[in-house]
């Protein structure tokens, strides 16, 4: 047998930092920095959430589903394996962790629940602090 990581589990999945996050520190458009950064989870969570604050539920939601799937094309490019910690100490995780809120909030709005169940628990478990981060709990 070959042991391989931690043996308690996987490793923690850190993301590289996205470019786009100091674009949107600075200040800058979401709408115009997810166009530049298309791939910046970080950028499509900012939309998401701006269009849930506004009551736009319908595009939040859509704005969550494409920095969610967006993240995990990330997280699956730096050797995350469908499972583990994705911990929201790490600030380049940020975006991913905030897409997934964002759908979870997003899912709840519109009544998906079986959706809403799914997004809460993968939020808990990248991270058991991230809910409480994000206001979810």
């Amino acid at each position: 047998m070959t042991l391989h990581g931690n043996l308690l589990g996987p490793d923690p999945t850190l993301l590289p930092v996205d470019p786009a996050a100091a674009e949107l520190d600075g200040g800058a458009d979401p709408a115009k920095v997810a166009a530049d950064h298309p791939t910046s989870a970080i950028a499509w969570a900012q939309l998401a959430e701006n269009a849930l604050d506004a009551g736009e539920t319908v595009t939040g939601y859509a704005y969550a589903r494409t920095g969610y799937h967006r993240s995990l094309d990330m997280l699956r490019r730096n050797g995350w394996k469908g499972f583990g910690p994705v911990p929201w100490s790490h600030e380049p995780n940020r975006g991913f962790l905030r897409a997934l809120a964002a759908l979870h909030r997003a899912a709840v709005a519109i009544g998906e629940s079986d959706e809403a169940e799914r997004t809460a628990t993968f939020l808990v478990e990248s991270d058991p602090a991230a809910p409480a981060a994000l206001g979810l709990a």
